[in-house]
């Protein structure tokens, strides 16, 4: 299979442990590890100790809001566990949600394309100053929305998505993130699909599970956006969950989608999350 498959959590937890779960997937022949900053640890800099730490594989964040950050303090972190990892790094940043920046970290919420779009410009600037022998890292964006997917595609080198399913992925994302990337005289981007997804035989428990745990997160304007442009009343319904059959064919739906690559946040219990990775690692050799 082409679409990289890589897993994907929070940076919260000790760092040892973040570097056990890479390592875990890195054993089970995935691709790469990505981390997103939350009110705890520093994705960036855990990102650095798990590349350091796990060779062979990609590491990065997914994501990073960027308006609590200057740009020239986030480009230094980046440069710096780039260097680290010896090349291994990309670096995804987002505006963040407005309340949430609004609310925790007393930053006044503006539109999130413009912000955006301001801030890869100067980020990007300041990434070409890298040191030498250092080449700067791939630059991801956090975007579901049509001008959030156009300055993806104008200015960084891939997009980020989260709650979006195989048919957004065909009909949204991608058309949309490659054609602002064509008018702009760039490379095809990257296309990083989040994904929530367990290996049980109690799927609707799964989603049930999820709905009481992060509800909420799809009254949030942004993902409310994106799940009614799909259809869906709650993030629940993202959830890919079932046997192994049903990972299979819905992993593959995302690469016929046009996924590049593939972050999976596995659920259940450490034996289900030990075994989904068994079936993602065979599917990555196949």
């Amino acid at each position: 299979m082409d679409m990289r498959i890589g897993v994907a959590r929070l940076a919260d937890g000790p760092v040892a442990e973040l570097v056990g779960w890479a390592r875990e997937a890195a054993a089970a022949g995935l691709d790469g590890a990505f981390l997103g900053q939350h009110l705890g640890g520093d994705a960036v800099l855990a990102a650095a100790v798990v590349g350091r730490e796990v060779p062979g594989i990609e590491v990065g964040t997914a994501v990073v809001p960027t308006p609590p950050r200057h740009p020239r303090v986030l480009a230094g972190q980046a440069l710096t566990a780039q260097e680290v990892t010896g090349g291994r790094f990309a670096l995804g940043v987002g505006p963040g949600h407005g309340p949430v920046m609004e609310e925790v970290f007393g930053v006044a919420a503006e539109p999130p394309a413009r912000h955006t779009r301001a801030y890869l410009t100067a980020l990007r600037a300041l990434l070409r100053d890298a040191p030498p022998g250092v080449t700067p890292p791939p630059v991801l964006v956090g975007a579901l929305g049509p001008a959030m997917l156009r300055v993806a595609g104008e200015l960084a080198d891939g997009v980020v998505t989260t709650w979006t399913g195989a048919a957004a992925v065909a009909g949204h994302v991608v058309p949309r993130v490659g054609r602002a990337a064509r008018e702009a005289g760039r490379p095809a981007p990257r296309v990083l699909v989040g994904v929530l997804m367990a290996l049980t035989g109690d799927p609707e428990g799964a989603r049930g599970d999820l709905a009481a745990r992060l509800g909420p997160a799809g009254d949030l304007p942004a993902y409310r956006a994106a799940l009614d442009r799909q259809g869906l009343s709650g993030v629940h319904e993202t959830v890919v969950a079932g046997d192994e059959r049903e990972i299979e064919r819905r992993v593959r739906a995302f690469a016929d989608a046009g996924a590049t690559d593939l972050l999976v946040s596995g659920l259940g219990d450490p034996a289900a999350q030990g075994r989904l990775l068994e079936v993602l690692g065979a599917l990555r050799g196949r």
